[in-house]
């Protein structure tokens, strides 16, 4: 009796065992891949995990965090030939890219390379930046809505912003008109997570826009617990302390002109419907109007940037649902007093953050970040979009963004708010 007893519990604890390294390796395969290399990752042992120093930081995890951390580098070794073979097949496709999509090339690229001479005010530049947004979390006189909230406080739906490439051990948070579209790319060509007639795509620039803000193409965190249930956290946080983390921010103020121009100045048809028409009704006054944007354009039925503004100050937007990510703010979409960010890039510096980021991945040999648009809208214009937007609006608006300024190191636009 005893005997068979013992056999069924050890049978029992087998299966937990398999299931568990199941779930494990199915995570680090990602999206049918077999390798991971970090790059920001100190150095370590054989045996340890990588972006972890053996002592205070792995003892602090819990048991459950430490079993599945094992789990999670036990195939490092083992794949270490597939990913050697993977980055020679893409080191000959890292030529520069064939601009081959109508629409990319009708915006006009700036192919100007960048020398090696920048690497230490880039570094000195990381610094500063890092500084000044652990600074501000970390300054109790400095609040806005979900500070003080932990990692495990985040709702899940909010984390659908981080993007995870298993295969390079790097997590991205993408900021909608800050680049993301090429970052997004980036993180395809990288994590192979979608094919091009049955071959992984080499160059982010023939990656077809559709495809690449298609949500099935990115593993991101709010997919995990649909994975993995209760153990879904516990490899969030493994994987934010081993992986690189980096996202791209931008002046808040021209990030929402840039918002309104691609959403509200260019024919589109769901924003069109879903935003256009509430505010058309709401601030302008306008009824019995046309059911289809072209229509309405047609019609010179358009949008102003003042009903944009009325529309993000009145109070009862975002009881009707949560902000647009396009205009959602970055303290919001990426928690980076939650999330220690390894590197934080500006647009404003694009091509110089994007050259030195994928140096310190170690994947520049692998890709070139596609080339920055020249039309940029740039911070000179402000004043002349808020030309027209009453004072008291522009101090409202500057109040709901000021966290993205502040963590972020963007000066307050004293000349936009005082009179």
């Amino acid at each position: 009796m005893t005997k068979a007893r013992l056999l069924r519990l050890s049978v029992v604890l087998v299966s937990i065992f398999m299931i568990l390294l199941i779930i494990v390796y199915w995570d680090n395969v990602g999206t049918a891949h077999f390798y991971l290399h970090t790059s920001f990752s100190r150095p370590h042992s054989s045996g340890a995990i990588p972006g972890i120093v053996a002592g205070e930081d792995w003892e602090a995890l819990p048991d459950v965090d430490e079993f599945l951390a094992k789990l999670l580098s036990s195939s490092l070794k083992q794949n270490s030939s597939i990913a050697r073979k993977t980055e020679q097949l893409l080191v000959q496709g890292s030529t520069k890219p064939v601009v081959s999509n109508l629409e990319e090339n009708v915006r006009g690229y700036d192919w100007s390379t960048h020398n090696d001479r920048n690497s230490l005010d880039q570094e000195k530049l990381q610094t500063e930046r890092q500084r000044t947004l652990r600074e501000f979390c970390a300054n109790s006189s400095f609040t806005f809505p979900t500070k003080e909230r932990s990692f495990d406080d985040i709702p899940n739906y909010e984390l659908n912003h981080l993007i995870v490439d298993d295969r390079h051990g790097i997590i991205y948070c993408y900021v909608p008109k800050v680049a993301c579209t090429n970052w997004k790319r980036v993180m395809i060509v990288l994590s192979e997570s979608l094919l091009d007639q049955g071959v992984p795509y080499r160059n982010p620039l023939d990656i077809p826009r559709e495809h690449v803000h298609n949500t099935s193409t990115h593993l991101t965190f709010n997919k995990f617990w649909r994975r993995y249930g209760k153990f879904s956290r516990h490899l969030m946080k493994i994987k934010l302390k081993k992986y690189t983390k980096f996202l791209f921010v931008r002046d808040p103020f021209v990030r929402l002109i840039s918002a309104f121009r691609s959403k509200f100045e260019l024919e589109n048809e769901d924003f069109y419907r879903r935003f256009a028409i509430p505010m058309l009704k709401l601030y302008s006054n306008h009824t019995n109007l046309p059911t289809s944007v072209s229509e309405a354009f047609g019609a010179g039925l358009k949008v102003s940037f003042s009903d944009f503004i009325q529309y993000l100050l009145d109070p009862r937007t975002e009881k009707m649902a949560p902000f647009n990510e396009h205009w959602r703010q970055v303290y919001r979409l990426c928690h980076p007093c939650q999330i220690d960010y390894d590197f934080i890039g500006k647009l404003e510096t694009l091509d110089e953050d994007a050259a030195y980021l994928l140096q310190l991945l170690k994947v520049d040999k692998l890709l070139r970040f596609p080339p920055s648009y020249r039309n940029r809208t740039a911070s000179s214009w402000e004043e002349n979009w808020f030309a027209n937007i009453p004072l008291a609006w522009r101090q409202q608006l500057y109040k709901l963004y000021e966290a993205d300024f502040v963590l972020f190191g963007y000066p307050k636009p004293e000349n936009l708010l005082k009179d």
